[in-house]
């Protein structure tokens, strides 16, 4: 039996919310990781597109946790914030809560993830993110 910490959604702002279907599940009826972490990337590379005020790719994924598996009907709320900006580079964490069990229900903390994008240009190559205080496009 698995002990859940009952938690709180943080008050900051939600960069994504999304509900797995049965299509998104595994072979031991979990969603699949795969899943789990192709969200994370969309949610870690929204704030990262608009701190690079355009187009970006993801480089590396820096660490990624997986604390308790996700089911469907889940609601699943992804926060993301920049930790660090470089000359080319954002650098996101993301953290993944699920809301389940509507009858009584709950919050956990399911997944934690850093994941580095860097800016990309028009031609496709990487390019200098603008400063903070450059005017929006």
């Amino acid at each position: 039996m698995m002990i859940v910490d009952r938690l709180q959604l943080p008050e900051r702002h939600c960069t994504l919310r999304v509900m797995p279907m049965p299509a998104d599940l595994n072979q031991n009826g979990d969603v699949f990781g795969g899943w789990v972490m192709s969200q994370v990337d969309v949610a870690g590379a929204i704030p990262a597109m608009r701190r690079a005020r355009g187009r970006v790719a993801t480089v590396s994924v820096n660490s990624f946790t997986f604390r308790q598996p996700v089911s469907v009907g889940d609601i699943v709320s992804l926060y993301a914030d920049i930790v660090r900006v470089g000359r080319t580079s954002i650098t996101v964490r993301v953290e993944v809560f699920a809301e389940r069990n509507y009858v009584d229900p709950i919050i956990v903390r399911v997944t934690e993830a850093e994941l580095t994008y860097v800016a990309i240009g028009v031609d496709g190559g990487k390019r200098e993110v603008p400063p903070e205080n450059c005017s929006q496009m």
